[in-house]
Parts: structure tokens; C-alpha cells; sequence
């Protein structure tokens, strides 16, 4: 599902949720976009990607039983037990602050406007000097456009795709669910959370005698506390924001993990942020990709799970940048009104504001290096390009066909549309296959007729630098820095040997052949 299986009204006290589910909540709460319910003029509103099919994969590790039981059978239990030990990992050692951001990344708007969602709290992406405009913008009604697009509880592409089919149909138990169903309920939890009711039994045996879960088989999951958001940076109006977890909620314990759709509509609101401004995709995409991680801080999901919410994000936005109608009167309308505003409101250029802002950066774990990867620190656009990377895997071994050709998915080149116009389709998709990460690692779905949106490294491509040959074929130089595309090298020909005046005393009497200088042609 777009959004979290809880209801999003505000609650009547800080950390108690409203029993009251209005449409919008209960639409949320089975997971299909609220855009969807409006009418549906553009081709791709009635045709959405079907994501089951897409993250067939996981049924290499699991396969759920009938019923969505959250029981099922381990089919790969070194893969589930690598997801396992980096969700407690992650979750053990992220930072006060980032398990702050955390709970601020898990929130939506409510109906009544006075909270916030990941169209929002990945503003910080744009930097210190565009972030806080663009905030501005969304909640003083100055970006209209750009809202009713990216906004994560009804844009059009912010809450484009559901995963509430996907879940039921791979039904994966949450980490924080206890393994043993005799474990005593968390007091405050729903009765439908209920260890004999909801629990992770089916993973005993992958569980049992690992040094991040308990003797009986629960992970060590820490659950992190509700709080109140009162900093006033990002919601409407300075307003007080509740915010929690929900891990006592039904919708969220009976839920399945698999895909994640926090990280779902992370991804869409993120790539779409990102298409509308290529000037900082890379930034935009790695802040999209830690609202995913965020996701394993509160131990809510693991990294297969953030994995295929990426997954979604990028065919869903695919599917609308490749809607001809739906670029020209809803996306393109959109840049031109963000760019516009920003640049208006910063006094400059998008080249002039970046440059005098400090850029996105964080820090999760302290610059503690998680197993078998990296502390994640962001500091600039190389690092947030790395860092994208990294979660691309999580560190998974590859569990497929290695050394495959590249496997570009259909429409996937138009989110390179904004970041390199000057390219061509075959072009813009040459520079996605030189940027994609390898074949076989969890997820892949190289060997199938739809391609594969694992192997997509946006970030990478987003920030390439791309030489142009005269034969019209592109070569990526370089990635992690300004999106670039040079020209090929035009040689002048040799002119005809021109003899010496008569009475020269110097040189042979020829030229030598000489070749025009250009300057990099800069995209987007």
C-alpha cells in the first residue's frame, strides 16, 4: 500500500490514534491511492504497474501460505537470515536523531492538513537554502501544481501504486513481531496484535540460536518511543505533530512486510521530486533511499522489504513520465512551476542557489559501519551517490545469474528525460545500462520479459557525466558529480599545403591539422 496500514487522522491525544476512519483513512488503510479514486483522464491512471509480478523474486526466500496468515515456508534461509541480522543491526544502532527522523519519515497528512508526509520530509534533499523554500511553497499554497503531484496521501504520483495486494499475497511478518507465539503482548498493543495471533512462528527454525535474536527466537528488536514533533520545520502553521511507530495498530501488526509501503511512496514522491529537479536528483533519490532505511530503524520492515518498495517507486514513475499526456499537462507544468518559484524566492538561478546552500547530509549510525557495507554518510553528491548504491543490496550475496547482459526495463529511460533532454530514448537508456549494478543479487529480475528495476542505479545515472561519439553512441565517464553530456570531437581536416611566400625565411609551408575546442555541453 501508498501509505502505512494505520489510519491517518490525528489522534485525540498525542500517542492515541482517532478510532474514526473517514474515506480517506480507510482508502489508505487497504492500501489503493486516493488518487485513484478520482477520475481517470490520463492513459497510465488505469494502467499502473501490476507489483506482484515485479517483485516475483521474493518467492526465492518465501512463499507465503493461503489466507495471509504472515506463515509461510523459507525457501532461502540464508537470505532471510542475512535480512534478519541487518534489521537489528540498523534498528540497534541509528542515532537518537535519526530515530527522530525516523518517526517523522512514518508520518502522513491527515484530512485535517495540519501534519505532514515524505513529499515533505524529504525537503532537506534540496539543501539548506531550496529545502526550506520549497516547504514554504507546499504549505503556504504557493505550489499547487507540484503539491496535488508529489503529495504521498493523494498525488497523483506521489500515491500513485498500492501495495496492499502485494503485501497479502507475500504475507512476510513484521521483525518486531515475537517468533514464539507464547511471548507476553506488549502492553497497550490492539488485542488483534496478539503474539497467539500475529507472530513469526514460520521462522523459528532460521531464528533459533542467532546471535541477534533472543533464546526463543524473537529479534531484538527495540521499539522506538512515540514522541511530538514541535520543531515547526516542517508542518503547516508551526502545528505540533504526534508521532509513532504504530506497532501496537492492527493495520500495521497484522500487515505484511513485504514490500514496504512507506518505502513505496518514499520512492514515488523521491523520484518524482528528483524528475522535476534533475539539478539534484542524486541528493533527492539517496534522501528517498534513507526514508526507506528509516524504515528498518523503527524495525518495522527489512532491507528486501525497502528493496522492493524502490522497486515500485521507480516503475510507478516510469509508467507516468512514459504517459505522454500525463508529462506535458501534469509533470512538465509541474517542474516549470517549482523551478520557477525556487529561483524566484532564492534570487538566483537553481546553479546560483545550490552553490551558496550546504547540501543534503547524514549520518545514521554515527559513523558506525554497519555489516558488510559502510557507515552511510552523506556529506555531497559522490557520497549520496555511493550511498544510494549501497542500499541498492544491502550487502546481500547474489542469489541469481550473475554476469548478465543489462536488463533495461521498458519507459525506463524517461526519468533520465529532464537530466539529459539533449539525448535520445536509445541514448538516455544507453546511460541507465552503464550505470546499473550487476546481475544476481535478491530481487533481479534480469531473465523476465518486464526487465529489471533492481538493477536501476538512478542516482548513478543522474549524475553522470556522458561523452557523445559522432556515431551517436554515449559513453559514461564518469557518475557522482554534475549530469553532463560532451560532445563529440569534431576534427577540422587537413587543408592543402599552402607554399611559403617567396622571401620566407621560416616553417615548411604547411598547416597542421587543427582541432575545435568545445566547452561541456551541461543537461539539466
Amino acid at each position: 500500500m501508498p501509505r502505512s496500514s494505520r489510519s491517518r487522522n490525528r489522534p485525540q491525544s498525542p500517542f492515541v490514534r482517532n478510532i474514526a476512519i473517514t474515506a480517506l483513512a480507510s482508502a489508505l488503510l487497504v492500501g489503493t491511492p486516493v488518487a485513484a479514486f478520482a477520475a481517470a483522464p490520463y492513459p497510465s491512471d488505469s494502467t499502473a504497474p501490476n507489483l506482484i509480478p515485479l517483485l516475483a523474486g521474493y518467492n526465492d526466500y518465501w512463499v507465503a501460505d493461503a489466507g495471509n496468515t504472515l506463515h509461510g515456508t523459507v525457501k532461502d534461509a540464508a537470505t532471510l537470515q542475512h535480512d534478519d541480522e541487518l534489521t537489528v543491526w540498523i534498528n540497534n544502532h541509528a542515532t537518537t536523531a535519526q530515530q527522530f527522523k525516523a518517526l517523522q519519515d512514518s508520518e502522513y497528512n491527515n484530512t485535517a492538513g495540519t501534519a505532514y508526509d515524505q513529499s515533505m520530509t524529504i525537503a532537506d534533499s534540496l539543501g539548506s537554502v531550496l529545502g526550506p523554500l520549497y516547504l514554504k511553497g507546499t504549505n503556504t499554497g504557493a505550489l499547487p501544481l507540484t503539491k496535488a503531484l508529489i503529495n504521498s496521501s493523494n498525488g497523483t504520483s506521489g500515491a500513485y501504486v498500492g501495495t496492499g495486494a502485494a503485501k497479502t499475497n507475500f504475507s512476510h511478518p513484521r521483525p518486531f513481531l515475537p517468533t514464539d507465539a507464547t511471548t507476553a503482548p506488549v502492553a497497550g498493543d490492539a488485542a488483534a496484535c496478539s503474539p497467539t495471533t500475529v507472530n513469526a512462528s514460520s521462522l523459528s527454525a532460521t531464528r533459533v540460536g542467532q546471535p541477534y535474536a533472543a533464546a526463543n527466537g524473537n529479534l531484538n528488536i527495540v521499539r522506538v518511543p512515540d514522541q511530538t514533533d514541535t520543531t515547526g520545520a516542517i508542518a503547516p502553521n508551526g502545528a505540533a505533530v504526534p508521532l509513532s511507530a504504530g506497532y501496537g495498530q492492527a493495520g500495521i501488526c497484522t500487515g505484511g512486510s513485504f514490500p514496504s509501503g512507506h518505502t513505496t511512496t518514499a520512492y514515488q514522491a523521491g523520484v518524482t521530486l528528483a524528475t522535476l529537479l534533475p539539478e539534484l536528483a542524486p541528493e533527492v533519490l539517496a534522501r528517498a533511499s534513507e526514508a526507506g532505511n528509516d524504515r528498518i530503524v523503527l524495525g518495522v520492515h527489512y532491507p528486501l522489504d525497502i528493496m522492493g518498495g524502490r522497486i515500485d517507486g521507480e516503475a510507478a514513475l516510469a509508467a507516468r513520465w512514459s504517459d505522454t499526456q500525463y508529462r506535458t499537462e501534469v509533470l512538465e507544468p509541474a517542474r516549470a512551476e517549482l523551478v520557477n518559484y525556487l529561483q524566484t524566492q532564492c534570487g538566483g538561478t537553481l546553479a546560483d542557489c545550490i552553490a551558496k546552500e550546504t547540501a543534503y547530509q547524514s549520518n545514521p549510525y554515527g559513523g558506525q559501519a554497519m555489516p558488510g557495507g559502510t557507515a552511510q554518510v552523506v556529506t555531497n553528491r559522490a557520497t549520496a551517490t555511493s550511498v544510494y548504491r549501497e542500499r541498492m543490496t544491502y550487502g546481500f550475496p547474489a542469489t541469481g545469474t550473475t554476469g548478465l547482459a543489462p536488463s533495461i526495463p521498458a519507459g525506463a529511460d524517461n526519468l533520465l528525460l529532464t537530466a539529459f533532454p539533449t539525448l535520445t530514448d536509445a541514448q538516455r537508456t544507453a546511460v541507465l545500462a552503464q550505470t546499473e549494478i550487476a546481475s544476481g543479487y535478491p530481487l533481479d529480475q534480469s531473465t523476465s520479459s518486464s526487465g529489471s528495476w533492481e538493477r536501476l542505479d538512478l542516482a548513478a545515472a543522474t549524475s553522470a557525466t556522458v561523452q557523445l561519439a559522432a556515431d551517436g553512441s554515449v559513453q559514461v565517464t564518469a557518475t557522482g558529480g554534475q549530469a553532463q553530456v560532451l560532445p563529440a570531437a569534431v576534427t577540422d581536416p587537413t587543408p592543402t599545403p599552402t607554399p611559403a611566400p617567396t622571401g620566407s625565411t621560416g616553417g615548411t609551408g604547411t598547416t597542421a591539422p587543427t582541432t575545435t575546442a568545445h566547452l561541456p555541453v551541461v543537461s539539466g
